[in-house]
């Protein structure tokens, strides 16, 4: 008949051999996960351009706990600076683990400070993120506190490395004009490559419009699939390979903390706002600028407040 100290024994040996399992998991977990990260960036590493330009960005930290971040696409073709083809506005809340995003027009018409009347792209090419931080907050009054820039190369790894059997999209139409790839109509896995394709394509009567939304698709779609087993098992990967492809003002810790919280959250619906809202905006012609969107700002603002807060 065992003794109580005997049962106390093997309960403590099997507490340390059960701790001990943990930790080599955890060791194990940690040495997979790292030396994935060091497969994806080594596989990249010295291919991507240099976004950085302009002055330094004035980040900052969000009083509500919502961080917007401003996320700039750029297909930069080894050109020393770059439009910005894409601005959205993401906003992170930490505390419910939701993303909103809020898609620019890139044909917006806008005051960009010190250098007058542009588009809304133009301020990233005249002088980087931080003027376009800055023409945002004046024109929109909307705080940035983060942003990153994706070269249009970093989005094809990222979805080759993390669904290397494409991404399930219903595309709408045939698509083929000016986005390098042909793609039929229909629900379909797209590879990296068709998906930047469907993102960026204009050529119909929707213009800008369609492709924005097309984007939102993407992100949206892209999100669900991040949070799969297979693909949070491929995230070190996939992030070391997109790594030398980005440019971004947050620190490690607060990446670190987002991308976690996203690929752990389970998914979800995201809310998406395009701006201008429907019936708020003309299309003049400027000799110096061509056809722009010019806003009622007064809609555009108090729906932008509305939606993030």
């Amino acid at each position: 008949m065992e003794t109580r100290v005997k049962r106390r024994k093997k309960k403590l040996r099997k507490g340390r051999t059960l701790f001990t399992l943990f930790i080599l998991l955890v060791m194990v977990t940690a040495g997979y996960a790292g030396s994935q990260y060091w497969m994806g960036y080594q596989s990249t590493k010295g291919a991507a351009p240099d976004l950085g330009q302009g002055e330094e960005f004035q980040r900052s930290n969000p009083e509500n706990g919502k961080r917007n971040v401003l996320l700039i696409g750029v297909d930069s073709r080894g050109e020393e600076k770059s439009r910005s083809d894409t601005m959205m506005i993401a906003q992170w809340d930490d505390d419910t683990d939701t993303v909103k995003l809020v898609s620019l027009m890139r044909d917006i018409y806008v005051e960009v400070p010190e250098y007058g009347p542009y588009k809304l792209n133009t301020a990233f090419y005249l002088d980087g993120p931080e003027l376009l931080r800055k023409t945002i907050d004046h024109n929109f009054d909307i705080p940035i506190h983060d942003y990153i820039i994706v070269d249009f190369k970093a989005f094809e790894t990222a979805v080759d490395t993390i669904a290397p059997n494409g991404v399930d999209i219903n595309v709408e139409k045939a698509m083929s004009e000016k986005i390098g790839v042909s793609l039929e109509a229909g629900q379909q896995k797209l590879n990296g490559q068709e998906l930047l394709g469907y993102a960026r394509f204009r050529a119909d009567s929707e213009g800008d419009f369609g492709r924005v939304n097309r984007q939102q698709q993407v992100i949206e779609a892209l999100i669900d699939h991040t949070v799969s087993v297979s693909s949070i098992a491929r995230a070190p990967k996939t992030i070391g390979a997109v790594q030398p492809y980005l440019q971004t003002s947050l620190s490690e810790s607060a990446k670190l903390t987002m991308f976690s919280s996203i690929l752990f959250s389970g998914g979800g619906e995201v809310e998406r706002l395009t701006v201008p809202i429907e019936g708020s905006y003309t299309t003049p012609r400027y000799e110096a600028a061509g056809s722009v969107l010019e806003l009622d700002w007064a809609a555009n603002q108090a729906a932008i407040k509305e939606f993030l807060e």
